[in-house]
């Protein structure tokens, strides 16, 4: 930092001198630890250290205020998770690289952590189950997915696409809206009901060159950089981790590949996380920038569909993003990610 004018210099050290008091406590290096490994609210966060909501939130609240973590509101729920561009990032991150992950402690946290992962995935994947066979149905209740699926159209543009992965497939609607123009379509879900379905949908369409599979959006059953086009239509609200998802997703891309995500915009209707398992009430523009720049995707383009409004009450707004990969890029990302998946398959 030689060099640095000094006033610039003397509010560096003064960050990094708030982010050290801020960290100097056990719980928040706890807290730091669980934070590393994706967002959490409050509530799970106190289930996971096993202490009082008040003393957790404190913590937080420091943390936050010295840069070292990120906070937003959605809806009842305050998020948390490490941020990723401050200067508090750095130093958050410095020091979970040096906390060892084998002592007991964090790995109990880890062990009560993984544990409400696996809670959440359980309450979607019976959501599925039970709402597979009236699935467009639910999905026609918040928007329009003609107006989606012709915004999509028209976002990928004419010409052909390639090979083509639909990620959290359903009951491959979107896999059959774009097969016909793919050398080869394949869709992806975890759900065997959902499967089920769109099998069904895909041999009704006469659609040969599209097939599904079952598997983990975290860890796609594909060699990197596979695809040319990949879609992930209202996928995102579902997942606790869509940052990690998109660069699951990246990773698979060909470099010059494009990745086109529909979701709905924030809001605020609370009543779809109980009754429909969405883990987010939307997902706004700049949470999606950060993705997309984690993942080393390029956004090309983006647009909004407002919903019309029935009996006075305005339903859902649907984002559309495309984003590309890089001509020329082969990221340490996705060669991490591609050394990992080509080593569980062989």
């Amino acid at each position: 930092m030689a060099g640095l004018d000094p006033a610039i210099m003397q509010v560096f050290m003064d960050e990094l001198l708030a982010g050290m008091r801020a960290i100097a406590e056990t719980t928040r290096l706890r807290l730091l630890f669980v934070l590393s490994h994706g967002e959490f609210n409050v509530s799970e966060l106190t289930q996971i250290l096993g202490q009082s909501q008040p003393r957790v939130s404190r913590h937080l609240k420091l943390m936050a205020e010295a840069g070292l973590l990120s906070r937003y509101k959605e809806g009842s729920w305050v998020l948390f998770r490490l941020s990723e561009q401050t200067r508090g990032a750095a130093l958050a991150r410095a020091v979970v690289d040096l906390l060892p992950g084998s002592d007991q402690v964090l790995v109990s946290d880890i062990a009560r952590m993984e544990e409400i992962r696996r809670q959440r995935a359980e309450n979607a994947l019976s959501y599925f189950r039970t709402n597979a066979p009236n699935w467009e149905r639910l999905r026609s209740l918040h928007v329009s997915e003609a107006d989606v699926e012709t915004a999509m159209l028209d976002m990928a543009g004419a010409g052909d696409l390639g090979n083509f992965f639909d990620l959290g497939t359903g009951t491959g609607r979107i896999l059959a809206l774009f097969a016909g123009r793919a050398a080869q379509a394949t869709g992806i879900d975890q759900s065997r009901e959902m499967l089920i379905v769109a099998r069904a949908n895909l041999e009704a369409a006469g659609l040969r060159q599209a097939q599904v599979r079952q598997g983990d959006i975290y860890a796609l059953p594909f060699p990197s950089a596979a695809a040319d086009f990949v879609t992930v239509h209202q996928v995102l609200h579902y997942l606790d981790d869509p940052g990690r998802a998109l660069t699951e997703a990246a990773r698979v891309l060909k470099p010059g590949g494009r990745l086109l995500i529909v979701d709905f915009a924030p809001h605020e209707l609370e009543h779809l996380r109980d009754q429909h398992a969405h883990r987010r009430l939307g997902i706004a523009p700049d949470l999606m920038s950060s993705w997309l720049k984690r993942a080393d995707l390029r956004l090309i383009k983006e647009r909004t569909l407002p919903p019309p409004r029935s009996n006075g009450a305005a339903g859902l707004t649907v984002s559309l993003w495309l984003a590309q990969r890089p001509a020329d890029d082969i990221s340490r990302t996705a060669r991490g990610a591609r050394n990992r998946v080509e080593g569980n398959l062989a």
